[in-house]
Order: C-alpha cells, then structure tokens, then sequence
C-alpha cells in the first residue's frame, strides 16, 4: 500500500512539474513564418492555391494519404469556399475554408482539426519576383492549446515546414506539366517544319507490337493509350496536370512494314516501383528534333514523317526513332492533333 502512495505522489510531483513548465516556458500557440521562391509566374501560382481542387492535388497534407476522403464545396474557388475531410486510417479530420482573397496578392486559410474549435489561421502571400518567379510567405498561427497538450507546439513549426518542403516539391511539378503544356498549344504552327531541342523525359508505358494493315494500328495505339492513361489516373491516382502529353515512340520509317513495334508512354516527375508487369518506364534522353505538328487522320501522318526524313537527308543527317506527342487524346473514327519528332545528329 506504501508502495502505491509513494508511486502517486511521484506521479503527482512529475505532473506538477511538468504542467508547470509547459505553463511557463511553452507558448499556448505558436507564430512563425515561412518563405520559399518558385519560378512561375504568380498567377499561376495562385491559381494553385486559391482553387481548393487544385490545392489538395499537391499539397502533401491531403496527398500523402491515400485513404483520405475529401467533399468540395461552392464556390470550389476563392473567398468563402471550402472542404471537409476524412482519414479513418490516420484517424483525423477537419474542415478548410479560404475566409479572404486579394487576387494574386494574398489568400487567409483557416483549418479546424479535429474537432478542434479554434482553427489554425494561415496567411499566404505572394509577391512577384520576376515575370517568372514567385515568392511565397507564409503566415501560421496555431490555435490556443491547453498545458496538457502545449508539448505539440515543440514541433509544429518543423512539421509544418516539412510539409511545404514536400508541397512545393510536388506543385514544381504540376506547374511544369502546366506550363509545357500550355506553352506547345500556343505554339503550335501546323504543317510547318521546325527544329526544336528536347530535354530528356522519364516514361512510364507499354511495349507493343503489332498489325500495320488499314486501321488496325491506330486502334491498337488507342487501345493501349487507354489502358496506359488509366493505369497512372486511376491505379496511381495522378491528375491530368502532374503529367505530361503521352508519346509514342517507334521507327522513323516503320509505316512501311507489315508490323510495328512501339513503346507509348506518359511522362512522369520520377520514378518508382511498378507492380504491374505490363508497365515500365523508359528514360529518353535530350535529342535534337525536326518537327512538325500535324491534324488530320492517322494515316495522313505519313506524308508529315516522310518530309522530316527528305528533311534529314537533304541536310546530311542522320536520324533515329520518330516520337509522336498525342496533344489531344487519341479516339477511334476521329482525326489526331500530334506532334512528330524526328531525332537527328551528325
């Protein structure tokens, strides 16, 4: 009985201490602020951080659980939209809501967790660097916590920053599939022979070989395009703005064999592990490239690729595999919006 008393009344004195130390040299909530560079412009950057679908795409609080469930509500941009989530395997959730916006300046989160009456409160601004460089800053205040629980303010500055380590790493690459992509539409020049240098791209796809009589080919091309896009959409659930335009990579002059053999891919930030055996990735490295952008049937590509071969020749160059970029996606019965790639070197 002695035992227990004298075990109370240490745990009794340690608790004192320890409640009286949080009291005293611990904080009830916690300010600081971080700042990071990235180099887009800054309304596309907003664009990632006032849009709440864009937002949780990158952002590593949402993405880094994939048993999260999140709702959108109205507006699903700006002041005074929202979302709620669910993570029944981390065993947490909580509501976001964007209570102000200066378009292109600065954006004020709140973020209950929880069940956790008072919020986080978190201002972001931005500020322009350059044409194409942003700062970011942001502003974080905890909410008030009791002495009990004022132990966690010892790393919520160090998590916090972890996470926009990793967010940023993420939105780099969803601005740079955006940005590229948004770049080749607007200079797309149809029919109209250019040289252009290309930097080295990771693939993950199929090899395929297959029938080259009539419209076999493109179907199959349509097929394994299909099974491709799903594949990195919905078994590795990434969005149509973390990757770029799919490609398909074959001989420059195997339209005229009876069989083709091709490798078609999506580019992706880096690589992993892949568990299903009909995919893998390929690494493409920088080349050199006559190209041409073509609409039209996929038959109809032929005389494009032939004048970048004539083009080759005529120049004394030799050439290698031809790429085809699928700008819009490739349907049966419907004509193609493509970029074709010869690669060429001395």
């Amino acid at each position: 009985m002695r035992f227990f008393k004298i075990i109370a009344i240490v745990a009794i004195l340690l608790g004192g201490a320890y409640a009286a130390s949080m009291y005293y040299f611990v904080d009830e909530s916690k300010s600081f602020k971080i700042e990071k560079e990235i180099d887009y412009p800054v309304e596309k950057v907003f664009s990632q951080f006032n849009n709440l679908q864009n937002f949780t795409r990158w952002n590593n609080f949402f993405k880094s659980s994939q048993s999260i469930d999140i709702d959108y509500y109205t507006p699903y941009e700006g002041q005074g939209s929202s979302i709620s989530y669910v993570d029944p395997k981390n065993d947490t959730d909580g509501e976001m809501f964007i209570r102000y916006e200066n378009p292109n300046k600065t954006l004020r989160y709140q973020l209950f967790e929880d069940r956790n009456e008072s919020p986080t409160l978190v201002d972001v601004k931005f500020k322009a660097v350059s044409a194409g460089k942003t700062k970011i800053i942001w502003n974080v205040h905890t909410p008030k916590l009791s002495v009990w629980k004022r132990v966690g303010n010892f790393w919520t500055e160090d998590r916090f920053a972890e996470n926009i380590n990793k967010s940023m790493a993420t939105l780099k690459n969803v601005l740079g599939n955006k940005v590229e992509k948004d770049n080749q539409m607007a200079a797309i020049k149809y029919d109209s022979l250019m040289v252009e240098k290309e930097e080295d791209k990771l693939l993950l796809g199929i090899n395929v070989s297959t029938s080259n009589k009539k419209d076999a080919l493109y179907k199959n091309i349509v097929m394994n395009y299909n099974k491709v896009y799903n594949y990195v959409t919905m078994d590795l659930g990434k969005k149509d703005d973390e990757f770029g335009y799919p490609i398909m990579i074959t001989d420059a002059d195997n339209y005229k064999d009876k069989e083709v053999s091709y490798f078609l891919g999506i580019p992706l930030s880096k690589k992993f592990g892949v568990t299903d055996n009909n995919f893998n990735f390929r690494s493409v490295s920088p080349t050199q490239n006559y190209v041409m952008y073509y609409r039209g049937t996929y038959e109809g590509r032929v005389k494009a690729v032939q004048q970048l071969i004539q083009k080759a020749k005529k120049d004394e160059m030799r050439f290698g595999d031809i790429r085809q970029t699928f700008i819009e996606r490739p349907m049966e019965d419907q004509n193609v919006n493509m970029k074709l790639s010869l690669s060429v070197y001395k």
